[in-house]
């Protein structure tokens, strides 16, 4: 039996005997889709997955979003609503063989009983190649319906292929007003909940809802220590001051935990950019000891060289890279050395967003003048019929003339003169700009030769034609 549908039944058996021996937050999860509070724009009335699950038409899903969410929970309610089979395995601690043995499962459970498999892979951004590519077949056939949880972009960190065989669904943090109707509906629920034995003052539920940072476990964890609290004091009123003892105390085990920061990266992002090593280096070490994964930041920093230093510093993506491999040999702890070498590099470079700007463009023409044909003299000629029909003619090779160039359009026709890459005049670019203009300037000076002298023949065909 795979590793994670072990550990619910795990659990379902604790709470079969003494709901208490389970965390309020999971004896709380949403049974129905009713029940699940927030995420109206994507469970609302009309909605693609409201739809899918109302009638039973649920494809292979990936749910991305921040810790709290709601991922594992919507699985769950899926699999309820659609009477399937729900086996859970973490990509933490599951592999290849936990897969096959699920997909096994699932196909006798087909054979046998009709009934269809949901396979939830938690935290699925941590599988490798590998391990993404042992479940396509499986989607594909329909032997089972993936549904991927993640608090990774799965643009970056699932593989395509499978990616393309899903539907992604961004959830989002809740806002307090919805963990003001979890903790109401917590305090009150006498079968999971905590059975109206507290009472909680506006203090205590605003406290918590305003620290929770939009995460469901988070606010209901709170509460439970904070009962916990009043409970072995012999009161029955939650305020203030217990919220703040729970949430100082969850805070750690949460940061601990290593959700993600998007504030404090935004901020790591911005300092590196506005060229602060202080700030990059703080913001750097914050969301390391709060157990931040170092590849995730590593992965960053290499985007940030080619978005925001691009050729104005060419070394900047290499040193971002090498940080990256140096992490993989080194492990940690010290491989946050080369992690501060990168980032404090990145904050002192000259900046340039031109390799974005040049691909925002580029793709602009592309997008809106389509596959626009390849001049002749540039295509390959590898046939006599093809050379017949102009294929490379009048090609001229740069490295045989002075200086390695020659002035050339290498445009289709319908682009020519336009620039997409406009080189700024920070650092190593100021001498990229300096030769490309010394490049356009000998072509504008050809362009003018051959024009001129295209106009010259005219003009002598002109005398020579007795009809003019």
């Amino acid at each position: 039996m795979p590793k994670g549908k072990q550990t619910g039944d795990l659990f379902r058996a604790a709470a079969a005997r003494d709901p208490a021996l389970v965390p309020l937050a999971e004896r709380m999860r949403p049974r129905t889709v009713d029940e699940v509070v927030g995420q109206q724009h994507i469970l609302g009335p009309n909605t693609l997955l409201r739809e899918a699950i109302e009638t039973d038409q649920v494809p292979s899903l990936v749910f991305w979003g921040p810790p709290g969410t709601g991922k594992t929970t919507l699985a769950r309610v899926i699999a309820a609503a659609t009477r399937a089979e729900l086996v859970a395995l973490s990509a933490v601690d599951s592999g290849i063989k936990d897969i096959r043995e699920a997909v096994a499962q699932a196909e006798r459970r087909l054979a046998e009983n009709r009934q269809r498999t949901l396979l939830l892979i938690d935290e699925i951004h941590r599988f490798n190649k590998a391990q993404q590519d042992a479940l396509l077949p499986h989607v594909e056939r329909g032997t089972v319906t993936l549904i991927g949880a993640t608090t990774e972009n799965p643009s970056f960190e699932v593989n395509s292929a499978l990616l393309s065989r899903t539907r992604v669904f961004a959830l989002r943090s809740l806002e307090e007003a919805d963990l003001r109707v979890l903790l109401d509906r917590a305090l009150s629920d006498r079968e999971r909940g905590l059975k109206g034995e507290f009472r909680a003052t506006d203090e205590f539920l605003e406290h918590v809802t305003k620290h929770s940072s939009g995460d469901a476990r988070r606010a209901l964890s709170a509460l439970e220590v904070a009962a916990a609290r009043a409970r072995a004091e012999r009161r029955d009123l939650l305020d203030a001051r217990d919220a703040e003892e729970a949430l100082q105390q969850k805070t750690l085990l949460y940061d601990k935990a290593g959700d993600a920061h998007y504030d404090t990266i935004s901020a790591f992002i911005k300092s590196l950019r506005g060229s602060d090593p202080d700030a990059a280096a703080y913001y750097l070490v914050r969301m390391l000891e709060s157990g931040e994964e170092p590849r995730f930041l590593l992965r960053r920093m290499v985007i940030f060289a080619a978005e925001d230093v691009g050729n104005a510093e060419p070394r900047a993506l290499g040193v971002a890279v090498d940080a990256l491999r140096a992490f993989e040999l080194v492990g940690l702890p010290e491989g946050v050395l080369p992690m501060t070498q990168a980032a404090v590099f990145l904050a002192t470079c000259p900046k340039s967003n031109s390799t974005l700007t040049t691909y925002s463009s580029a793709r602009k023409a592309v997008l809106e003048q389509g596959p626009l044909p390849v001049p002749l003299k540039l295509r390959n000629a590898p046939t006599p019929l093809m050379k017949s029909m102009g294929y490379s003619g009048g090609y001229r090779y740069p490295h045989n003339f002075t200086g390695n160039y020659v002035p050339e359009e290498y445009l289709p026709d319908a682009l020519r003169g336009q620039r997409f890459y406009a080189p700024s005049q920070s650092g190593e670019e100021a001498n990229i700009a300096d030769r490309l203009e010394n490049w356009r300037r000998q072509a504008e000076q050809r362009r003018a030769g051959e024009e001129q002298a295209q106009a010259a023949e005219d003009d002598a065909a002109r005398k020579l034609d007795p009809s003019d």
